[in-house]
């Protein structure tokens, strides 16, 4: 087969002479891309310094930064299409750009619904770093909240990477949110001691230690007549409210608390059950005719206690006469 070499010429000879309209046009869309590029740092910039002058946290300026960079580079990418390319209407741009941006949500909807959120929760602040809060069975310290997720430290040691979210969709609790923080701990006294007194002694045990606050006042309630146990319930507030002074503050009252109710005579009972057999207590057990163990109360024959030993012996000739 002949080639014909002069269609090729011609063939190559148009592309070079497109090349050559459309040149101008690419040369001048680099040059607007490039400025568009080194101006979108300016942004960058300029959005972070209006964000810490708002007092907003650092954390925001820079998502917001990086977002409104990753803008500007965009649009200048755009811009520099539509020069470069003159044939390329706005209307197959704005449709490319729908496609395109569905195709988008759908294969990354986690990450910007993480990122939208990230973004919520900079602005609206319902925590910051270095709070201590609790979400979804996680507990422990905020160190960084990012664009999609937040670094949080727990209390042993590790570190949990926390999905945006997570946190704008579940409920989070925020133990530092508020200067003071209450804690409390169920103490129980014997039922012949006395309530008011037990008060007494454990309200100067909080008087004396220097973590509890004496405003908003310690409380003690009895909160349960228990079984074993009258439960007074003491609750006293810290500050600051972090978990560590939580603990310290419980380990100071607990033992202030022990040492102050002993020392005073206040029996702090142990739980203890009682079981009574009708036919195996004894004389000393008490006056039959007032028990309410299920004797029967009143006048009439008294029960006579029996003892293990008659009871057994009872029992095997029950048991022999059966066998008969």
């Amino acid at each position: 087969m002949e080639i014909d070499f002069g269609i090729v010429v011609e063939q190559l000879q148009a592309i070079l002479a497109d090349f050559l309209k459309l040149l101008p046009g690419l040369v001048i869309g680099s040059i607007i891309f490039v400025l568009f590029y080194y101006a979108a740092g300016g942004v960058r910039y300029l959005v972070v310094r209006l964000i810490k002058v708002s007092g907003k946290p650092e954390n925001l300026g820079h998502v917001l930064g990086r977002l409104s960079r990753f803008s500007f580079v965009v649009l200048g990418a755009f811009v520099a299409l539509l020069i470069a390319f003159p044939d390329f209407s706005m209307s197959q741009l704005v449709q490319l750009l729908g496609l395109g941006g569905l195709a988008a949500g759908i294969a990354f909807r986690n990450i910007f619904e993480d990122f939208f959120a990230g973004i919520l929760l900079l602005l609206n602040e319902p925590f910051r770093i270095n709070d201590q809060i609790i979400v979804e069975g996680y507990e422990g310290t905020i160190e960084n909240i990012g664009a999609r997720t937040t670094v949080m430290q727990t209390y042993d040691g590790r570190q949990v990477v926390i999905p945006n979210a997570m946190l704008l969709t579940n409920p989070v609790i925020v133990n530092t949110a508020y200067p003071h923080r209450r804690v409390e701990y169920d103490v129980g006294i014997g039922y012949s001691d006395d309530i008011d007194a037990a008060r007494r002694i454990i309200y100067e045990a909080l008087d004396s230690l220097a973590d509890v606050l004496k405003i908003p006042h310690p409380e003690v309630l009895v909160m349960e007549l228990a079984d074993s146990a009258v439960v007074l319930r003491v609750r006293w507030w810290i500050n600051p409210p972090l978990r560590i002074n939580a603990l310290d503050s419980r380990d100071h009252v607990l033992q202030t608390i022990k040492t102050r109710l002993q020392q005073h005579g206040i029996d702090l009972p142990f739980p203890t059950q009682q079981i009574l057999f009708h036919d195996q207590t004894e004389e000393t057990d008490g006056n039959r005719r007032q028990q309410r163990e299920g004797w029967p109360a009143g006048p009439g024959d008294i029960p006579r206690p029996q003892r293990m030993v008659d009871a057994l012996a009872q029992w095997v000739k029950v048991r022999g006469r059966d066998t008969q």
